[in-house]
């Protein structure tokens, strides 16, 4: 994976409003903002064309990327991007500051594992249902993980992972099961496919008892 989505050049602007803005994007240019870390919001512009590289990586949604801001380095997450409707285009971004010292909070994806090596979906019929692609986590900025794995190798038919069942990085932890034992939101459940073998051997066992 190239460093280089990682790192963005950007510019202060203070032409504001949505006319720049709109004058911004026929130039190419990517109109956003930095705030956060308990300093003054600045409006920037990026290159479109850089952006657009980066944003194919699923890293740098999650990953702490640097602004190069007029010879200053800023450290910083993608906290929201905004999109063309129907072009392949990004109109606005919004980063927050990071700051070291401090945890952050934001979404990271959830990659599924051994999902086509699972017994219950392999052999015994079942498929998988995702209830969430993403997680909201908080840690230092050292501590951020691009993803979390969820392993499904052990998972039985009818069986659901929650939040709980998840096993999280060093110093990692999830913000809503720190809001108490009703937020263990479900993360993945196997369910047993209508007319697999499965149903059929149940089906032959009912007929063999009456």
């Amino acid at each position: 994976m190239p460093e280089a989505i990682f790192n963005l050049d950007a510019e202060v602007r203070t032409d504001l409003g949505k006319g720049a803005s709109r004058r911004l994007r026929h130039e190419n240019k990517v109109p956003a903002i930095l705030y956060g870390a308990g300093k003054e919001a600045v409006s920037l512009t990026l290159d479109h064309n850089k952006v657009i590289q980066a944003q194919d990586f699923e890293a740098f949604y999650s990953h702490v990327l640097t602004l190069n801001i007029g010879g200053k380095k800023v450290e910083a997450l993608v906290k929201d991007m905004q999109r063309h409707p129907y072009k392949l285009k990004v109109t606005h971004i919004d980063f927050l500051r990071v700051d070291a010292k401090q945890a952050v909070t934001t979404h990271i994806p959830l990659h599924f594992i051994n999902e086509d090596k699972a017994d219950a979906i392999k052999i015994h019929g079942g498929h998988a249902e995702h209830h969430m692609a993403d997680v909201e986590i908080s840690c230092l900025p050292k501590d951020l993980p691009e993803f979390i794995e969820v392993d499904l190798l052990n998972i039985e038919l009818g069986q659901t992972l929650h939040l709980s069942d998840l096993t999280m990085p060093k110093g990692v932890s999830l913000v809503e099961l720190a809001k108490g034992e009703s937020h263990d939101q479900a993360v993945v459940t196997v369910k047993v496919a209508k007319g697999t073998s499965v149903d059929a051997e149940d089906e032959s066992e009912e007929d063999a008892a009456e």
